[in-house]
């Protein structure tokens, strides 16, 4: 039996290669080179309209990560959160990916709750900052409670692959109450053995980069990132045979 397949994506163009090479759905985000970070409005949006023409409503996941360097939050992070939240529920995306934890480590849970509010009819991922708490399946028992609708993590490794004794530790205790989708440097070669720990889904970004023109001295790295269609078809084929 066959695990889902969630590709991270930064622009349109991977959205649609997603969507063309048979994967279940997307993370859709911005600057990935640092674990990611909520998209622009223009960008969702056109997402979600590039999977309604392909007839996947239920295909667009937001990631929701106001600024990178850890996640805990204060008053007007969670605020912008929860606005972002709403947005892209009201632009028809399917799903929200957040993570919100407290001084100690611990699920924030009165930010959860509040996202989980708000997010409504949407699904619920609570993203890689499982993999900073102390006690993983502690918070993986909160977030039952609170609603979340899958979780995503590497099992507190670098990669997926080094975590594989985690997540199957994990699927066994919260398994069939909420999903366990596996993702942190996940390669189409690590899918099957990641697939047998009794995982729900697996998430990369199959990603590589291209050259683009010319940025000069303040423009930054003259390299950017595709979705490359190799990758994903690769993925798809072995998540399939599970």
């Amino acid at each position: 039996m066959g695990i889902a397949v969630e590709i991270a994506v930064q622009d349109i163009a991977g959205v649609r290669v997603a969507l063309a090479e048979g994967a279940d759905r997307v993370e859709l985000c911005s600057a990935l080179g640092m674990g990611g970070l909520t998209p622009s409005a223009a960008l969702v949006t056109g997402a979600v309209a590039e999977a309604r023409a392909g007839g996947r409503d239920g295909f667009v996941h937001v990631l929701i990560r106001p600024r990178g360097g850890g996640f805990v939050y204060d008053a007007d992070e969670l605020a912008l959160t929860i606005a972002d939240v709403r947005f892209a529920r009201d632009a028809g995306a399917a799903g929200v990916v957040v993570g919100a934890l407290d001084d100690s480590g611990a699920v924030d849970a009165e930010a959860v709750a509040a996202i989980r509010t708000v997010a409504g009819p949407l699904a619920v991922t609570f993203h890689r900052a499982i993999d900073v708490s102390p006690d993983p399946l502690a918070a993986a028992e909160q977030l039952v409670e609170l609603g979340v609708t899958r979780i995503l993590t590497s099992g507190g490794a670098e990669r997926s692959i080094d975590g594989i004794p985690a997540l199957r530790q994990l699927a066994d205790r919260v398994g069939g109450r909420v999903q366990v989708m596996a993702g942190g440097g996940v390669r189409v070669d690590d899918i099957p053995a990641i697939a047998a720990a009794g995982v729900d889904a697996v998430h990369l970004s199959a990603r590589d980069g291209v050259r683009g023109s010319p940025s000069g001295p303040g423009g930054g790295a003259a390299t950017y990132d595709i979705t490359d269609a190799r990758i994903v078809r690769a993925a798809v084929e072995a998540a399939a045979r599970g």
